[in-house]
């Protein structure tokens, strides 16, 4: 009798043991409404150029660090990142693009079945928790947007028309206006529909690659950015405001196509995926700061770092598992080399060319040098304490998590 009661007692507390994540998730969203804002390519300087008075209100009563972003610092990687809590080699995103071993060719990340840990979204829908996406870009939509009860984006409005009293009007993705339709949205949803819980917001980073921190343009975006947040809070006064970027923006100088020049070298590849490529090619013409080296056999590995290491603006050549284990990336979705490119320079396809000096006006990322962003935590009952925030992955890693897991 007494092992009987002995092993009951032992089930149970497995069983609650292994409900916590869960029991916490929806006490926090009972409690109040989660606002998250992914703002695409807003790093420190441009927040710091441009006046945000609310931002600096969130920033003097709530929580606000400069945490690292993850690498390749762009979109994909980080935004996976975030909407999952997990780092690339967990998740398995490690670009905009991947080689398809499978196909043997460069594929865009735009197939569900790529996300390998589950994300807010359908943690939050396996709780009866309801939940919108509200993106910019439709690869947010494809990647994320299955588990949730309302999404939103440019290219797939007519798809989601009938789950909309007012289906709003969005601008193209090459524009200041469609952040601000996207923010309307997101304001119409919160006093629509106080049964949504959790609201994703993922704008576009269209003027931080058009315009410098200190350009008017720019200052005029983000300041009209900050009312709508503001706006936001008006609105649902209940929610946590929870914010933080992809990565930063820099002008580059020079641009090298890798596969070109080692064919140019006598030391060719199979392939070099610039992680930055995606089809929004007038943001950067698939132009990153880092890029994957795939060798046609493994005995070329010396000849072919010798090529990279040899080219002006490169800052380091990382095999594989040298790569996988300080970015915590996925082994088996990146190149036998991760080429690293200094602050002045990207890499990708040049059209037969080798190397091309880029305009003044040019900006992009993907470097380490724009892997630092600004995150901030407002309003949150029941978030840890700061020292919680190492990454701006973890922005919202604990709202599924063990309270006491949380807290460390």
């Amino acid at each position: 009798m007494k092992v009987k009661s002995l092993l009951s007692i032992a089930i149970c507390a497995i069983i609650i043991a292994g409900s916590g994540p869960c029991l916490y998730a929806q006490k926090v969203f009972k409690q109040q409404r989660v606002i998250i804002i992914m703002m695409d390519g807003f790093g420190e300087k441009y927040y710091r150029a441009s006046a945000m008075p609310f931002l600096n209100q969130m920033e003097q009563h709530g929580i606000y660090k400069i945490v690292p972003s993850l690498m390749p610092a762009v979109t994909n990687v980080n935004n996976m990142a975030i909407a999952t809590g997990t780092t690339p080699a967990i998740n398995g995103i490690t670009g905009n693009v991947f080689f398809n071993a499978k196909t043997q060719k460069e594929e865009y990340v735009e197939d569900p079945s790529l996300l390998l840990t589950p994300s807010l979204f359908e943690k939050a829908h396996n709780l009866g928790i309801k939940s919108a996406l509200l993106s910019v870009k439709l690869k947010t939509i494809e990647v994320l947007g299955k588990y949730a009860d309302y999404t939103l984006c440019p290219e797939c409005l007519a798809v989601q028309k009938d789950k909309w009293a007012n289906p709003p009007v969005l601008s193209d993705v090459y524009s200041r206006e469609v952040n601000y339709q996207i923010m309307d949205a997101a304001d119409s949803l919160l006093k629509n529909k106080p049964e949504v819980r959790l609201v994703f917001i993922h704008t576009t980073d269209y003027p931080m690659h058009m315009w410098t921190p200190e350009t008017d343009s720019v200052k005029v975006f983000l300041s009209t950015m900050d009312s709508y947040i503001a706006k936001l809070h008006q609105t649902a006064p209940d929610a946590a405001i929870l914010i933080t970027a992809d990565h930063s923006m820099n002008h580059k100088t020079q641009a090298w196509d890798l596969f070109q020049v080692c064919a140019d070298k006598h030391t060719p590849v199979k392939i070099v995926i610039s992680p930055e490529k995606d089809r929004y090619m007038k943001h950067h013409k698939g132009l990153g700061g880092s890029a994957y080296v795939y060798l046609l056999k493994s005995s070329d590995a010396a000849s072919v770092k010798k090529t990279l290491l040899g080219l002006n603006g490169v800052d380091a050549v990382l095999t594989k598992s040298e790569a996988a284990a300080k970015y915590h990336l996925m082994a088996s979705r990146i190149g036998d080399f991760m080429v690293l490119g200094d602050v002045n320079t990207v890499f990708g396809q040049l059209n037969g060319v080798a190397y091309e000096k880029l305009a003044d006006t040019y900006r992009s990322h993907g470097s380490a040098y724009e892997a630092h962003v600004p995150l901030f935590v407002y309003n949150a009952k029941t978030a840890p304490a700061a020292g919680y925030f190492t990454s701006n992955y973890k922005l919202a890693a604990w709202l599924f998590s063990d309270k006491q897991a949380s807290k460390k």
